[in-house]
């Protein structure tokens, strides 16, 4: 089998998969199923506390992939197909962790911080990640299959190059670990020793308001040499309208405002950064040109996900006809259909459940709202695991903007509800209910597209990877309910804030949250301040005997070391349009963005991306890119039975950055001061935590003039210089390596 040939990116009408369907191997063992489940724990917990620090977060499955090939084999001989299991499983707890950190956190910048407990955020979080599991049963097959050739799933690809490059050995795996090992250095290098900046930026005075930056990771740059010029490039040229055609307009017409703050921001945007700007003003308007293309991409998909249900039903008729379901093959054998309208149904009923017979405090709805919410997560979640899936097809998953769907979701009901005159607090919260559970759905859908993409490569049996799917979303939720509230709680502070308010007329979007708040055993009154004019959000202690704040309750979500910036914002879409605060112009502008590149015949859904994505993650794409570009031009073609050198040795930097990027956050996690609070003293003692913040950070004590200095707002020239020499040196290994001939 290992001698046979196989290439990853042959044509539908020449591909076959890794494993021949008439073979039969080891699959759904209980040791690839448990160490699945712990890498779902581990990876899942990681994500959340990175997530809420950075606001962003690692694909987990090219990781997992890689230490499942080293651990199976120390315990004896594996296959190829047990691997998959392993991170297939295991890939669930990353992917439910993004969607669960984006939202749920809303409801502390909603005022009902006091709701935020493990079993708030557990059932909500299974909930969403069933539903995302679910809905890509019957997509897998026109997805997944018949969408070969057309839609390339990155990471999915990626993924099964490194199980088969630990399966066969030789050049074939020589190409993806040369990749994982220079690439390792290169992301061990510049984030843990922080020898180079990770961001080299430029802001020049005469251009104020742009921003050049390029994030230049491993894995962009991998994932760009997958994905090709032609979609990269688009996704850079949204990017470009953003960051330096849109930003830099707002920043040369701001300056008319003499200084007063135009909504919705509350600093005058002459004293705005670029990141201000972009967080601010783009980002209303890259949700709505995401959404529409979103809702673009999903009319075109009309007729396959018509065909998917068809096929579908057939399957169930022949069930119920009496026909025999298991005379399909083996790689060709899902979940039946049955279990998704069941699972589906059992959804909407819990979801009932949860919210009429465990509500949250203060936000209770009638059970015919609750029945509603269960039926419009089930619609929104059905639409948005199509458009997650494909988007995660034709970007990588980690281009798929969840956040944007999420944020799409909220606007429909809550302007469903606002013409309804549901606009009170309780709905305000029954909307995230239902945006939070349909983020869940679409992130899971997002990553499952990708393990189901390299399940279909290696030839996996599509039935067993659903349901270690439905083990790893189940397990890894305990793991993330729990690091979220001992995050929450852990970093809590009070910090003093003098400043006096008339709790008889608070200004508009501040309101009172509790009459009674003991701190230090002093009575105050709790107030929340969501998207006001006067008061920055957050939550204070305001006393009755001096008549002002006195302490900001800053809450451990949303505190500078977990600002949790995509709940904040889900928050902010909520309060805005049921309170009529939303800036609909700006989305509306994104609407209109997207229709005037879907005329000039661009397909949208990548150009709305790239206004969405920060610049530099899809400046770093469109440089693999060029790269392949560059490829295709100096050689001959390649023999389409053999995977391309490139494309290989890209699996191998996108693993990189992957595995050693989540070193570097392990690295952080053990040097946090509060580390010790939150594992076994017998644990601390061994490895005696917490140790020393800046152990491995030699660049900034050894060369600080060209190293990382995060006192800087930005890096210097020297500094960005160096950043973008190790990045070309990066570059010029891809080109070296994507020529180099296999043996």
């Amino acid at each position: 089998m290992s001698e046979r040939p196989w290439s990853s990116t042959a044509p539908p009408g020449e591909f076959r998969p890794f494993v021949p369907d008439g073979e039969t191997l080891k699959e759904f063992t209980l040791r690839a199923v448990i160490l699945g489940a712990l890498f779902g724990l581990l990876f899942g917990a990681i994500t959340v506390y990175v997530g809420l620090r950075a606001g962003l977060t690692v694909s987990a499955s090219i990781p997992i992939s890689v230490l499942s090939i080293s651990i199976l084999r120390a315990f004896g001989r594996s296959t190829i197909l047990e691997n998959n299991i392993v991170q297939t499983t295991g890939s669930a707890g990353e992917s439910l962790a993004a969607g669960v950190m984006f939202t749920i956190p809303a409801l502390i910048f909603l005022g009902f911080g006091a709701e935020f407990t493990f079993w708030r955020i557990f059932p909500l979080a299974l909930l969403g990640g069933w539903l995302g599991v679910l809905f890509m049963v019957p997509l897998r097959r026109q997805l997944i299959v018949k969408e070969h050739g057309n839609l390339s799933f990155p990471e999915g690809t990626a993924c099964a190059d490194v199980l088969v490059a630990g399966e066969r050995g030789g050049s074939f795996a020589g190409r993806v670990f040369w990749g994982l090992g220079l690439g390792g250095i290169y992301t061990f290098l510049m984030n843990t020793v922080q020898a180079w900046t990770s961001q080299p930026e430029a802001r020049p005075n005469w251009f104020q308001g742009a921003s050049f930056r390029m994030t230049i990771t491993s894995e962009y740059l991998g994932v760009g040499y997958i994905i090709g010029s032609r979609v990269s490039g688009i996704l850079f040229a949204g990017g470009i309208i953003s960051w330096l055609v849109i930003m830099p307009a707002i920043r040369f017409y701001g300056q008319l405002a003499n200084n007063v703050p135009i909504y919705p921001s509350t600093i005058p945007i002459p004293l705005m950064s670029p990141d201000q700007i972009w967080g601010t003003y783009i980002r209303p308007m890259g949700a709505g040109a995401v959404a529409a293309a979103g809702l673009i991409t999903l009319l075109r998909t009309l007729p396959t996900i018509l065909s998917a249900l068809k096929a579908g039903l057939k399957d169930v008729r022949a069930e119920g006809t009496g026909e025999s379901t298991a005379a399909a093959s083996r790689t060709d054998r899902d979940m039946p259909l049955r279990w998704v309208v069941v699972g589906s149904m059992l959804i909407i009923v819990m979801m009932w459940i949860l919210l009429t017979f465990h509500p949250i405090q203060g936000a209770e709805t009638r059970w015919y709202h609750n029945l509603f919410a269960g039926i419009f997560v089930t619609v929104f979640g059905f639409l948005f695991v199509t458009v997650a899936a494909r988007i995660s097809g034709l970007l990588g998953n980690s281009s798929n903007p969840i956040s944007g769907m999420s944020i799409a979701t909220l606007m429909a009901t809550c302007a469903i509800f606002f013409v309804a005159g549901w606009t009170a607090p309780n709905y305000q919260v029954l909307a995230l209910m239902i945006g939070g559970v349909v983020c869940i759905a679409a992130a899971i859908a997002g990553a499952t597209s990708q393990d189901l993409k390299t399940g279909y490569l290696v030839g996996a049996t599509p039935f067993w990877q659903q349901m270690g799917l439905l083990i790893g979303v189940t397990v890894s939720t305990m793991a993330i309910g729990t690091t979220l509230n001992l995050m929450n709680k852990g970093l809590e502070k009070y910090i003093p804030t003098q400043m006096p308010v008339s709790i008889q007329s608070l200004p508009t979007g501040v309101k009172v949250e509790r009459d009674s708040f003991t701190y230090q055993g002093k009575n105050y009154q709790l107030i929340n301040s969501l998207g006001s004019h006067e008061i920055p959000d957050g939550e204070y202690l305001y006393s009755p005997d001096t008549k002002q704040i006195e302490y900001q309750w800053a809450q451990g979500i949303g505190s500078l070391k977990a600002p949790a910036p995509q709940a904040r914002l889900m928050a902010t879409v909520i309060s805005g349009i049921l309170n009529q605060r939303l800036p609909w112009r700006l989305v509306l502008m994104g609407v209109a963005l997207v229709i005037a590149v879907e005329i000039l015949g661009v397909r949208s859904l990548a150009f709305a991306t790239g206004s969405y994505l920060p610049l530099g993650t899809t400046a770093a794409m469109f440089a693999g890119g060029l790269i392949r570009s560059l490829i295709d031009a100096t050689t001959k073609k390649k023999d389409e039975s053999e995977a391309s050198p490139g494309a290989l040795y890209s699996s191998g930097l996108i693993a990189a950055g992957g595995v050693f990027g989540l070193l570097g956050i392990i690295i952080n996690l053990l040097q946090d001061p509060e580390i010790s609070n939150r594992v076994p003293h017998w644990l601390t003692s061994v490895l005696r935590l917490p140790w020393p913040e800046k152990l491995f950070s030699l660049g900034p004590r050894f060369w600080p003039a060209l190293a990382v200095n995060e006192k800087l707002p930005m890096p210097t020239s020297a500094q960005s210089l160096l950043g973008i020499f190790m990045f070309v040196l990066l570059g010029a290994s891809l080109f070296y390596f994507a020529r180099k001939k296999l043996n």
